[in-house]
């Protein structure tokens, strides 16, 4: 869509996963037949990727190169979002929006984890199923009915501590309009198109904040990629954490893949696979 323009000549993907066929010199934490899964790094559709060695994360015994292309930028995001850019608390109320997408599948589940009332936004019922069989208490059909409407009259008025948003454009100005006195909008990013311009005085009734955090900026060194990663695999190793990969495509057919993800026709995750 051109929407985070790159330059050309340009290679797609942020993120993969596979066996580790050289190493340059001095390299440690990995080594040749490691299976290993990355993220943040441009150029993954491809057969071969050239990462940075610290960006490399091994995968734990039992856990396969698909189930770290699944689990880690996702993960990660979902991680990040609830541990550290808001800090959900037992007994925040929060919404996910894109309840049965690829994060808001696992930010329902850690969200519930930490002890939150979840709120959630689904445009079928095949995927508010899906959304409630994460942990979500309230599923809204965003086709059906004004989500804020719904969040005012479930919480009688008082709000969200937190709502965290990657659709943008079409959820942004009620998002806001869901929050409590000095709640958080994190939005994450922007399914329905780019934010219009905004006053930033539409915060100043109940000092509510704004953010637009990025994975980069929440996994910018080794010390704190290792913590996040770690958590994810460890609980997807578990069982803690359920991942759901719904569609496998080859290389090949990666623009299926994205007709499919940009016409909101999928749910969890999507691999491809070189």
């Amino acid at each position: 869509m051109g929407a985070n323009p790159p330059g050309l000549p340009w290679v797609a993907g942020v993120e993969g996963a596979g066996v580790v066929r050289e190493v340059g010199p001095g390299v440690s934490n990995v080594a040749v037949g490691d299976t290993v899964a990355y993220c943040s790094h441009p150029g993954s559709y491809s057969e071969q990727a050239l990462v940075p060695a610290w960006r490399l994360i091994k995968m734990p015994d039992g856990l396969s190169a698909r189930d770290g292309a699944a689990a880690m930028l996702q993960g990660m995001t979902a991680h990040y979002l609830c541990y550290d850019t808001y800090r959900v608390q037992a007994g925040d109320r929060v919404l996910v929006h894109s309840g049965a997408g690829g994060v808001g599948l696992l930010l329902i589940q850690m969200c519930k984890a930490l002890g939150a009332y979840v709120y959630s936004t689904v445009s079928t019922e095949a995927k508010a199923e899906l959304a409630r069989g994460a942990g979500a208490d309230q599923v809204i059909l965003y086709t059906e009915k004004d989500f804020a409407a719904e969040i005012a009259d479930a919480t009688n008025g008082a709000g969200l501590q937190v709502v965290y948003d990657a659709v943008g454009k079409d959820t942004f100005d009620r998002s806001i309009a869901s929050l409590a006195p000095r709640g958080y909008m994190v939005l994450y990013g922007q399914a329905s198109g780019p934010v219009e311009s905004m006053d930033p005085r539409v915060l100043g009734n109940g000092s509510k904040f704004l953010t637009r955090p990025g994975l980069g900026d929440y996994t910018a060194n080794r010390e704190e990629l290792e913590k996040r990663a770690g958590a994810i695999l460890g609980w997807v190793k578990s069982g803690e954490l359920n991942l759901r990969v719904e569609h496998l495509f080859p290389l090949s057919e990666a623009p299926e893949a994205h007709r499919q993800l940009a016409g909101r026709a999928t749910t969890g995750k999507i691999i491809l696979t070189p």
